[in-house]
């Protein structure tokens, strides 16, 4: 990520007539770029009125709203048209999506995080694009009502709408949005719609229906759903790339002969990144890569990753945590932490750990680009979470300007923000304009996991002061980890002087009534490719903070549930949470010999959630077994709860594997694992009972992508510290690891 591309994607939300024009041309551009996201549905034909940017009404009375975000299993393509039809009274039947143009200025996401970035992360897609589309839903609406009051001869207020239907109540008349578009036209001067001219909740036809199912469940049950893995264009020819063994690494020396020789294969390419193979078959890449890959010597003189060993690396993060030169960056912070340490009657400390891991998406990362002869345009299809990065790397890597490059998105095969990322944009346009062929570039899972952008290794370090009376005064928490803004958002580091607003994510307390409270961070530089991950920083640091106020509870001989609520008592919406997951888990109930239950609470971006986990352990084994998994959140106003429920099952599952399993490790700069085999994920024999409950509240909506992972590797390591006496301080809590730290 460079300048250029955050700065475009900073650019400011509008929604304008003018803007939309000056971007488009012409009011039919956006269904000309945008691609049909389920093709099972045709749209209607004949001529369309556009209200707005977000909207066309077609004469049959069909409505096209578009969706600024990719989905990958998140329901934000049900979600945020679901808000748009809502404010417009549209018959949800007759909905139908599309995706938009990439165009930050115009389809950005106002939402603080991303500031006017077009963009699907951190959950802040239903917050951040709530209003804005409330807002242009409720002014498609008043267009409507403006041109039937003309046609008709009344005053607007005398309209009203139902269901796709202008009604004019005195004369007993009906007209559906259809008919309307017919004749109606959109004025130079858009109407302009205040928050009076919003929907009460009470209002609400379309939002917190559980009866209205997600807009991309049936296309992907009859197979009919197009992933970027199923993209199949004219004249295209397969590749796949031997991955650099690490970021700034590149091919050296390379023989191609008996790659060469693989029936099918037309091309072996050195690129800054690695060797590509082009073929007429996926199978003829895989074959000749395997051939290739003891034939080639990479060059790392380059690679700032070459000497990192995640090992070693524990040693000098536990060492650096502690070092006097050590030079923390407050994240964040309320009231005068070291100050009330330094006067508590008593301090208590804790350590803990979690490793690299890797994205997983079962979707191997995957692109299709077209190149111009000239090389001065391009078409691309690809699965993103991000359609203006992919935009400004294809782009950038022909040097030309954004309008250049045409982006077909489609759906995501998983995301969890390794789709953030557009290196395999940058990539596939790479190959596509050297070899000028149409190429579809599929990695293979080893390739996938050595250009993984893991979550970062991280050491923390906690201390909490109690008073005479046993009470928390003082928190502070040190995050010793490499820095992910500095990789993922250069110029956000740079602006704040070096912070990680990713990996620190998490570390505060803001519903915790402990009246001093201080996170920092130690910032390690090694060269690693660390991005953001499901969760972000939550998932790591409420593994630290909810595993240590256990410690603190038993210092206090307090019931955890009970130190919780406590804490918790002048917050109702994470009380709720936290009482719903007792009530749900029986917590009082004793439980019989060999299972025990740890509790959890995590928020993330206003979001609360609390879980509650059952387990046993083979001692012989050190296998940790998950019965029951029971979790609660209060996402503020649900917009769609099937989506909600799924997001927080989702997160749940996870949460689960990460905590227990998912580890990757580096050696030299380069990651040891390759495929599943050596990175396990959780199976489903291994999958618990998992019991969901949205807890509501009269908050506006806050997101739930990720808010589900947080509580459960603590609620995990709280279970195990109550069945064994014994704290887990390391993630994954893997048999061996479990083996070694309860004999520790």
């Amino acid at each position: 990520m460079n300048t250029t591309i955050v700065d475009k994607l900073n650019e400011q939300f509008r929604l304008d007539r003018r803007g939309f024009l000056a971007f488009s041309g012409g009011l039919g551009f956006s269904v000309a770029l945008g691609s049909s996201m389920h093709a099972t549905e045709a749209l209607a034909s004949g001529a369309g009125l556009n209200p707005n940017v977000w909207v066309t009404i077609h004469t049959d009375g069909s409505v096209v709203v578009m969706t600024p975000t990719g989905e990958m299993g998140q329901g934000t393509t049900t979600a945020l048209p679901m808000i748009l039809a809502e404010e417009l009274d549209a018959d949800w039947s007759k909905v139908r999506i599309e995706y938009a143009p990439p165009n930050a200025r115009v389809y950005g996401n106002p939402h603080p995080l991303l500031n006017g970035g077009q963009a699907s992360l951190a959950s802040i897609a239903v917050p951040g694009y709530f209003t804005p589309l409330r807002m242009a839903g409720a002014q498609a609406r008043r267009v409507l009502l403006d041109a039937v009051a003309a046609r008709w001869g009344v005053p607007v207020a005398e309209l009203t709408t139902d269901t796709g239907v202008v009604i004019h109540a005195p004369s007993n008349r009906r007209m559906g949005y259809g008919e309307v578009s017919s004749f109606a036209t959109v004025p130079a001067e858009l109407p302009k719609i205040t928050a009076a001219d919003l929907k009460k909740p009470e209002q609400y036809k379309l939002i917190g229906r559980a009866d209205l199912g997600r807009t991309d469940v049936l296309s992907k049950v009859t197979g009919q759903a197009k992933f970027g893995i199923d993209v199949m264009v004219p004249d295209m020819v397969y590749a796949t790339v031997l991955e650099a063994p690490m970021d700034g690494a590149k091919p050296d020396q390379v023989n191609a002969a008996d790659a060469m020789a693989v029936p099918g294969v037309i091309q072996v390419l050195p690129m800054p990144f690695g060797v590509a193979v082009l073929a007429q078959t996926v199978e003829a890449t895989r074959t000749a890569r395997a051939l290739l890959k003891p034939k080639v010597t990479w060059d790392t003189s380059n690679a700032k990753a070459a000497n990192f060993d995640s090992e070693k690396a524990k040693e000098e993060y536990a060492r650096n945590g502690r070092s006097a030169e050590a030079k923390p960056m407050t994240a964040y912070q309320k009231g005068e932490a070291d100050q009330a340490l330094a006067s508590a009657a008593k301090v208590i400390e804790g350590t803990y750990w979690s490793e690299h891991t890797y994205h997983a998406q079962l979707e191997p990362m995957n692109c299709v680009a077209r190149v111009a002869a000239d090389g001065q345009s391009a078409e691309v299809w690809v699965g993103t979470q991000a359609p203006v990065l992919a935009v400004m790397a294809a782009s950038g890597v022909l040097k030309v300007t954004p309008d250049k490059i045409r982006l077909n998105q489609v759906l995501l095969g998983g995301g969890y923000g390794r789709r953030i990322t557009p290196d395999i944009v940058a990539q596939t346009v790479a190959i596509a304009n050297a070899s000028k062929k149409t190429i579809k570039l599929i990695l293979t899972r080893e390739d996938d996991m050595a250009a993984a952008r893991p979550r970062p290794l991280t050491h923390h370090i906690l201390r909490a002061g109690l008073d005479a009376q046993g009470k928390l005064v003082g928190w502070k928490h040190r995050i010793v980890a490499e820095n992910v803004d500095a990789v993922a958002a250069p110029p956000r580091f740079a602006a704040t002087g070096g912070k990680d607003y990713i990996g620190w994510n998490g570390s505060n307390l803001p519903h915790y009534n402990i009246p001093n409270w201080q996170s920092e961070g130690v910032r390690e530089m090694r060269g690693m490719r660390v991005h953001a991950f499901r969760g972000i920083g939550a998932g790591h640091n409420k593994f630290a903070i909810e595993s240590f106020l256990d410690e603190v509870a038993r210092a206090r001989k307090m019931d955890p549930l009970a130190l919780r609520l406590e804490l918790t008592q002048d917050d109702a919406r994470a009380r709720a949470v936290i009482e719903a997951v007792a009530e749900m888990s029986e917590w009082k109930r004793k439980r019989r010999s060999g299972r025990a239950l740890g509790l959890a609470f995590a928020d993330y971006h206003g979001t609360v959630a609390a879980g509650v986990a059952e387990i046993s352990l083979d001692a012989k084994t050190g296998k940790i077994k998950v019965h029951h998994y029971w979790t609660a959140a209060d996402p503020g106003l649900v917009i769609q709860p099937e989506s909600v429920l799924g997001q927080l099952e989702g997160g749940a599952v996870f949460g689960l594997s990460v905590a227990l399993l998912e580890e990757l490790t580096v050696k030299g700069g380069a990651i040891q694992q390759t495929n599943y085999h050596e990175y396990p994920v959780l199976r489903m024999a291994d999958m618990p009972e998992i019991h969901t409950r949205i807890v509501r509240s009269n908050a506006p909506p806050t997101g739930m992508g990720e808010a589900g992972v947080g509580p459960v590797a603590p609620a995990i390591a709280n279970a195990m510290a109550q069945l064994t006496g014994k704290r887990l301080r390391e993630l994954p809590m893997s048999p061996a690891r479990v083996k070694r730290q309860l004999s520790a």
